[in-house]
């Protein structure tokens, strides 16, 4: 159930990637030396980035739970990155063994942890496809193979429009995303902040530009302003940690993270 247009040996491992860096923050081991250079001088400039990581991953979960007791059983994951279990196709099928999962990611390396992506339930489905947001129109088309638009879709767009600058429209990209889904539907979104300490957000773009990849860190506003039109569940677009905490998680302490689930009207 892939889809794909290259060969996974087509993997630049002399620039870092925003994806293997996130890996590499997450204590995985898909990474290369330019990944965790470019890792190690976020770190100097953000000590805590590791623990924000984190609390993004523990979002994920809690936000594909809410979803998924709402009755939703298909979800369309995009910025999907190297599998770190739980993937968001084993928490929501654990919840309904039918559930279907599509993935979208544009890095390579994602290509060769595609087959742990697609292990989901005998009931259900899971697929994936090599494809990157900034062409959401590529994507529906390839959900449509997968996902029936005329019932409720979980969109999962964690830690990823922080990598599409303002001059891409990236509120746009998400509305266009949503546009075919229908009531009912659900957005999934978490968005790095520089609330917390503006000074450095320019130094570590610099960073992900050397591999090819800004990031736009935003404010509380800008990241509301990706709910237009929705509605938010409680409690709001809120800090990471804020939201719907529970007692199992690794992270307590306040990040530079916003996030927010939002349903479709």
């Amino acid at each position: 159930m892939t889809d794909t247009g290259f060969s996974a040996d087509e993997i630049d491992t002399s620039k870092p990637h925003s994806a293997r860096m996130y890996d590499w923050f997450l204590d995985g081991k898909d990474h290369y030396a330019a990944d965790i250079a470019a890792a190690k001088k976020v770190v100097e400039l953000f000590p805590g980035v590791k623990e924000t990581a984190w609390a993004n991953r523990e979002f994920m979960h809690r936000a594909a739970r809410f979803v998924a007791d709402r009755g939703v059983h298909q979800f369309l994951d995009i910025g999907t990155g190297i599998p770190t279990e739980p993937n968001l196709h084993q928490i929501v099928q654990e919840i309904d063994a039918s559930a279907r999962v599509v993935y979208a990611d544009n890095d390579p390396i994602v290509l060769r942890h595609a087959e742990a992506l697609l292990q989901g339930t005998l009931e259900g489905c899971t697929a994936y496809v090599h494809a990157d947001v900034r062409e959401p129109e590529g994507i529906l088309s390839y959900a449509r193979e997968y996902l029936d638009f005329d019932s409720p879709i979980g969109l999962s767009l964690v830690a990823l429009m922080q990598f599409v600058p303002d001059e891409q429209d990236p509120w746009q990209i998400v509305r266009t995303l949503l546009e075919p889904m229908v009531s009912g539907s659900y957005l999934m979104l978490s968005h790095v902040t520089w609330e917390f300490d503006p000074e450095i957000w320019d130094r570590i773009d610099s960073i992900y530009r050397a591999g090819g990849t800004p990031v736009k860190a935003r404010s509380h506003s800008e990241v509301a302003q990706f709910f237009e039109t929705l509605e938010v569940c409680e409690p709001g677009v809120a800090l990471a940690t804020r939201w719907h905490p529970d007692p199992g998680m690794r992270i307590r302490e306040d990040q530079p993270l916003y996030v927010g689930v939002a349903r479709k009207l």
